[in-house]
């Protein structure tokens, strides 16, 4: 790793640290669940174990480099059409504790964001996310998932819930070459087939009518979407809220969860190979 920040050749004085520093410190801050301070302790412990003269950034240091950190979040590439699996989640940021939730109820000042993610279910890895508000609705960041998938990329099948069944989600995936799996709301009716993307979502309605509710879903295979849950399960074992309060903290902290999810789930992860 490169540890100090090669010159930029800009004006002004030159950052200390490279990116992949910061992005070290915060991995170990987020992976251990510690404050700030105790993470800069810890990496300075490190670094005297392993014999090594070099500074730590500090408080301040990684406090203005976390707002606008580019982190990368690896996922593994299976060789095959992706098959996405479509959900959102909502992350707590400011409120209260449980006990004062109880006793007088939830206050004002509970806040949280939401994260709109798509999942590969081939490989379990997360492949595409957007953080946004808690007023932000589901299907309108169906198209900006889509966007983040490579164009040479080819997606066979994306499954989502009733809430993506909208005309902004089954256009673009139409544009992709995949087949929308979108459970029909309970009151969906026809659409006025005036592009392909209606076209397709008035033959799943009328297949669901022809078969039932529970036949199209065993048909279509739309149960596959449980393997969301376990996800959003480990997402939430580095703790129910991110403590960052800035939008761009709490957007890095974020990726950083995710980058740490794929890499465990390539770790340990068993692969299945057919055996003549």
């Amino acid at each position: 790793m490169v540890w100090h920040a090669e010159k930029s050749g800009k004006r002004g004085r030159p950052e200390t640290f490279s990116d992949a520093a910061i992005r070290t410190c915060l991995t170990l801050n987020v992976l251990f669940g510690l404050p700030i301070r105790q993470t800069v302790g810890l990496v300075e412990s490190l670094i005297q174990m392993a014999g090594v003269d070099t500074p730590v950034p500090d408080f301040s240091t990684f406090c203005r480099r976390q707002a606008r950190l580019a982190v990368q979040i690896p996922y593994r590439a299976s060789g095959q059409p992706l098959n996405l699996l479509i959900d959102s989640i909502g992350i707590k940021f400011r409120s209260d504790g449980e006990w004062l939730a109880r006793r007088h109820g939830t206050s004002r000042r509970r806040q949280w964001r939401k994260l709109h993610f798509a999942m590969d279910a081939g490989t379990g890895d997360v492949s595409a996310l957007e953080f946004t508000c808690s007023r932000q609705g589901d299907s309108p960041l169906l198209p900006e998932l889509l966007s983040q998938i490579p164009p040479d990329k080819p997606i066979d099948t994306v499954t989502a819930d009733g809430a993506y069944d909208t005309r902004r989600c089954h256009e673009p995936i139409i544009e992709r070459g995949a087949d929308a799996i979108i459970s029909i709301r309970r009151n969906g009716r026809a659409w006025k087939a005036d592009c392909p993307g209606a076209i397709a979502r008035n033959e799943v309605l009328r297949a669901t009518r022809h078969l039932g509710r529970a036949l199209w879903k065993k048909w279509a295979r739309y149960h596959v979407r449980s393997r969301l849950e376990p996800r959003m399960s480990c997402l939430k074992r580095f703790g129910e809220r991110i403590m960052p309060r800035d939008p761009d903290r709490q957007t890095a902290e974020i990726h950083i969860r995710m980058a740490i999810m794929n890499t465990f789930t390539a770790l340990g992860r068993a692969e299945i190979k057919a055996v003549a």
